[in-house]
């Protein structure tokens, strides 16, 4: 989302006569996108922040806006915190700068292959321990039309691929009149020329519809490939979590999305010592994870955030040796399960979008997600490659472009 949104600004400036520079020593005007999700990431804006101080006491005249998650209700508050910064702004907002009627119909002059298109904001759910809803606010859909005819127009610009992001993608449409929900929506993108590739996220199981799964697997574009958070492997700490769901819900809702989607990739997100997770309640997450064998695992050691449930409610009483312990686990645990299902690809012919190069190398994703590295000497940028598979690894693929 920060991605698509900081694209989306950088386009409005480059018309305005801007011009991306490498440092920002250099620069008229820095506008920083920030990241709040863990403490960590709010760290590193702070000090970021207090970094470019001193840069703006030598230059005065440098303009500096601050968006993103940092920004909350409390501007008043940021405004005293940090005296020197001009502008802050709501995440997904219109800068004061710029009228909102333009603001809606700014899109990337030059997008790349892979375009990322935000199609709802904000988050209706309160998880236990997550910050978002408060600083990005309740969910608000944007029309089917509008997003339709941006497509349209990223795909007249170059995009091949794009990707639909929400905060909770699966709740698109509740707020908006007649309804529509996600899987309306796939079937009218599903159907612009020249888009080879749709995909989606974050979603959150308890939204995850039939609906939408028949759609996944009927449509021609978009992508067997899903991101599914299940946090824990423990019902006790989902409850804690308010996540709305039992792992006995989540295991068959993985069963149905396999039968219904073969050879789906799937992925997950798992927060590992949350308040009062006692060893045994991590071992059942472990034991999800062996069980259900995941393309991908993205795991973080919680962190408690100031303003949430969580934060007020619970001690954060897991040390942060036992966090990271119960985290280098999993990380083992999945790294010998991603190289298992890896292997699998060697000798096979994949399809891969070329989205870029690296190193010397094109690079591009399958369908299933998985990255592609292959070398070429025409120019693949934007084209769907078939690539035969030579080395296989827990992160990515390497082969051979066939003709």
């Amino acid at each position: 989302m920060n991605k698509a949104e900081s694209e989306r600004l950088g386009s409005y400036l480059e018309q305005l006569g801007y011009q991306p520079i490498a440092t920002a020593e250099e620069a008229d005007l820095i506008v920083l996108n920030s990241c709040v999700v863990r403490q960590s990431a709010e760290n590193r804006v702070v000090n970021k922040l207090n970094a470019l101080k001193s840069l703006k006491k030598l230059r005065p005249n440098l303009t500096l806006a601050v968006t993103g998650c940092l920004v909350n209700a409390e501007v008043a508050q940021l405004k005293k915190r940090f005296p020197y910064v001009d502008y802050f702004f709501k995440p997904g907002d219109c800068p004061q700068w710029l009228e909102k009627a333009e603001w809606e119909q700014i899109l990337p002059q030059h997008p790349a292959p892979c375009s990322y298109v935000p199609i709802i904001q904000g988050c209706d759910n309160f998880c236990s321990y997550c910050i978002v809803p408060y600083r990005r606010g309740r969910e608000r859909s944007r029309p089917v039309e509008e997003i339709v005819d941006e497509v349209k127009e990223l795909v007249n610009r170059g995009a091949r691929e794009v990707t639909l992001l929400g905060q909770n993608v699966d709740s698109y449409g509740h707020d908006l009149p007649h309804q529509p929900d996600l899987a309306d929506l796939l079937y009218e993108l599903n159907a612009i020329d020249g888009l080879f590739r749709l995909r989606f996220l974050t979603n959150h199981p308890k939204d995850m519809s039939p609906k939408l799964i028949e759609a996944v697997a009927y449509l021609d574009k978009v992508c067997e490939q899903l991101n599914l958070a299940v946090q824990s492997g423990s019902s006790e700490i989902l409850k804690a979590m308010r996540r709305g769901y039992t792992i006995e819900q989540y295991r068959q809702l993985i069963t149905e999305m396999r039968s219904k989607i073969p050879g789906v990739a799937l992925s997950t997100d798992v927060i590992v010592g949350f308040p009062s997770e006692t060893e045994q309640q991590f071992q059942q997450t472990v034991d999800l994870l062996s069980e259900l064998k995941f393309d991908t695992v993205h795991v973080a050691a919680y962190s408690p955030r100031p303003g949430t449930i969580a934060a007020r409610k619970f001690e954060d009483n897991i040390p942060p040796a036992e966090k990271k312990r119960r985290l280098d686990e999993i990380e083992r645990l999945q790294e010998g399960i991603a190289t298992e299902i890896n292997a699998q690809l060697w000798d096979k012919v994949v399809e891969a979008l070329v989205e870029g190069e690296r190193k010397g190398r094109w690079q591009g994703r399958t369908r299933s997600g998985k990255l592609v590295f292959f070398s070429n000497s025409n120019d693949c940028l934007g084209k769907l490659m078939k690539i035969r598979i030579e080395k296989t690894s827990p992160w990515s693929l390497q082969g051979k472009a066939e003709f």
